[in-house]
């Protein structure tokens, strides 16, 4: 059975494939059009030359007719350029050329040299030692219709472009309001056992419960505290504050490496100076402990996660580095999409909640900045400095 995406994903095929039927189907039907138009045109020309034909046979014969219909057959013809040329190559008549309204005797040599040379033309036998040749090109309307295939390509290109990315972007709106809804009745569903646990705690102590225990419940409780105002930020705008970017680090790698394996090792290399950062420390610890979550899951609970901070002019770079498996360069920009992940067991939301904090609450970017399969993965943050 597909899932959502995998159905979103055959709906958008089906849509490009309809799309790229009636693109064919209109440019066939248009070049269609344009070779009938192109027929009739030379049967004009054909018939044009025909009554030129006539009236020159005519008057070398010296016969004495009326030439009406001939003449009415030539003044017929007012979209079509025709040049009338004798067996010398010498312009007898013009008829329809543009240039000619220009009273410009150059240009309209030039564009009648144009229209020979594209080699269109009607032979008119005048007698067995004479002849003349009728050139002709496309009307205008021709041209046009020729064209239109091509307009119409771009403007369907172009509507195709627009559906796409409304339609993305609608995804991505409806993905960030269903995002921001979970996060924030996440937040509100812990508000209230939080909240009992806390007089729980208060309740125990004066029952003279075992202070060591009554302090590690209230860490956790604490901590549950904080995850729950981190949900409850997601969505809005947080508050930054110029913070000293190294005891932030210090205490989200504290937690870190107080639940995980003693065969993890954490490193860091921080600047000994202070470095102030515009930063949501909440937030930004949620960042520190996802990518270190991540690292541990990667190594197989056996390994090394070093965090380097290198500071510049205007802004820092943090690089969080582990010895795990390692992501392949395919999937440098997916691992940060949501639902992406190698895990049996998750949801794949870590990395895509690291980059939605670090990019739209901080002004700041994250990617990877270097891996290798079997040797590990560098993800590189980087902020303004305050």
């Amino acid at each position: 059975m597909m899932n959502l995406r995998d159905t979103s994903a055959v709906l958008r095929s089906a849509f490009f494939v309809v799309a790229g039927g009636l693109i064919v189907a209109s440019m066939l039907f248009s070049n269609k059009l344009a070779k009938d138009l192109a027929q009739e045109e030379r049967k004009k020309i054909e018939l044009w030359a025909e009554a030129v034909r006539l009236l020159t046979t005519d008057l070398d014969d010296g016969v004495q007719m009326d030439y009406a219909l001939n003449f009415k057959v030539m003044d017929g013809n007012t979209n079509i350029p025709v040049i009338l040329v004798d067996s010398g190559g010498i312009i007898l008549e013009t008829k329809n050329l543009k240039s000619a309204n220009l009273k410009d005797g150059l240009a309209l040599k030039d564009e009648a040299e144009q229209i020979i040379s594209k080699k269109k033309y009607i032979e008119v036998k005048i007698n067995d030692s004479y002849s003349q040749r009728v050139y002709y090109d496309d009307s205008s309307l021709l041209k046009k219709l020729t064209y239109f295939p091509y307009i119409q390509l771009f403007v369907m290109f172009i509507f195709l472009a627009v559906t796409v990315f409304a339609l993305n972007t609608s995804r991505k709106s409806e993905q960030n309001r269903v995002w921001v809804g979970l996060s924030k009745e996440t937040a509100h569903q812990l508000g209230t056992p939080i909240s009992s646990l806390l007089a729980w705690i208060e309740l125990l102590k004066l029952k003279q419960v075992d202070e060591k225990l009554l302090t590690e419940i209230d860490k956790d409780t604490q901590r549950l505290r904080t995850i729950a105002e981190r949900f409850s930020k997601i969505g809005s705008k947080p508050s930054l504050a110029p913070i000293d970017l190294k005891p932030a680090l210090e205490n989200a790698l504290t937690y870190m490496q107080n639940r995980s394996s003693k065969k993890i090792s954490f490193s860091t290399l921080f600047p000994q100076e202070p470095i102030l950062v515009n930063l949501n420390v909440p937030l930004f610890e949620w960042v520190i402990e996802n990518l270190c979550k991540n690292a541990i899951d990667a190594m197989d609970a056996t390994g090394k996660i070093t965090i380097a901070v290198i500071p510049e002019r205007k802004q820092l770079f943090i690089d969080v580095t582990d010895t795990g498996k390692g992501i392949p360069k395919s999937h440098y920009n997916t691992v940060f999409k949501p639902g992406f992940t190698t895990k049996q067991r998750g949801w794949g939301l870590g990395l895509s909640l690291v980059k939605r904090i670090i990019e739209e609450n901080h002004d700041g970017k994250i990617f990877v900045k270097w891996s290798e399969p079997g040797k590990g993965t560098t993800f590189r943050i980087v902020l303004k400095r305050a």
